[in-house]
């Protein structure tokens, strides 16, 4: 049968999908474009399968915060184009407001979960795969809730979150705090937090950078534990030098506005993941023999 462009407009406009890939739809239906629809859904999460050992290493930050609660997601893609674009970015603020309300204990809870719509958010991240070509994935989220303290967010463009929770203090302190994180990038909240470890790792790795001096043994023993201290000082929140002030440590800083950190988590896209190189001269030549 011969599907008219009036039929694949309308199709279009219910679903945002391709006009070829409308086209078939519809052919494949004779015409119905319900049943379009639904063949639509069906091969499209076949393909967001097909795509999900695909690195998505881009994507958003999103934090939603309404009074004592705030939460924050990680999803990505694979591209900065797509990550930027409307169906992403609405996708991603509809998985934060789930989060908000919802609660889910970890990411395996909240795919299962319902959107707006009533579609699990899954169900939702593969139709928007299919979409949009690209491998979507929602790496992580959490949820401060406080009913004694004082919650602090802050957003550096999309690619960086912090939420931090003060006990003592005020809202100022708390989104000053946010931002040092963001900057900053503390490892711990105090030195008490490094395991030992770590601390006998960061030990030998000064204690070996130091051997090549003719210091007596007992004088270079000082230095790595005063190397150490600085080291403690450079991962842990409390040590770092305050970013809007560099005069005082934020510890210091704590204590001089009567607020205690509690716990604060940061997110960064992408962070940890192992980006693909590409290597486009070689692409082209590959397309080029293959022509």
């Amino acid at each position: 049968m011969t599907i008219s462009a009036a039929l694949v407009k309308a199709l279009r406009e219910r679903t945002g999908a391709g006009m070829m890939e409308c086209k078939r739809a519809l052919t494949e239906s004779r015409g119905d474009i319900d049943v379009a629809i639904e063949y639509m859904r069906k091969s499209g999460l076949a393909k967001a399968d097909k795509k999900a050992g695909r690195i998505a290493a881009e994507g958003r930050i999103a934090i939603e915060q309404v009074g004592s609660a705030a939460a924050m997601v990680e999803v990505n893609c694979e591209t900065d184009f797509v990550a930027n674009g409307e169906d992403f970015t609405s996708f991603v603020s509809n998985v934060t407001h789930t989060v908000l309300i919802e609660a889910p204990l970890d990411v395996n809870a909240l795919n299962n979960m319902p959107l707006a719509d009533g579609k699990s958010v899954d169900t939702v991240r593969r139709e928007l795969v299919a979409k949009l070509g690209e491998n979507i994935s929602i790496r992580r989220c959490t949820l401060f809730k406080s009913s004694i303290g004082i919650l602090g967010s802050y957003s550096h463009g999309s690619r960086i979150g912090v939420l931090v929770e003060l006990q003592g203090g005020d809202a100022t302190v708390a989104k000053d705090i946010a931002m040092h994180v963001a900057a900053s990038r503390p490892l711990y909240l105090r030195p008490e937090q490094v395991s030992a470890k770590v601390l006998d790792q960061e030990r030998e790795i000064i204690r070996a950078q130091s051997m090549d001096s003719s210091k007596p043994a007992a004088i270079i023993e000082k230095m790595v534990e005063g190397r150490l201290r600085k080291f403690l000082a450079e991962v842990t929140l409390l040590g770092q030098p305050f970013v809007k002030n560099p005069d005082i440590a934020v510890g210091k800083l704590l204590v001089q506005t009567g607020a205690q950190v509690l716990r604060f988590v940061r997110f960064e896209v992408g962070e940890g993941i192992e980006k693909r190189q590409e290597d486009f001269a070689a692409e082209v030549m590959a397309q080029a023999r293959g022509a």
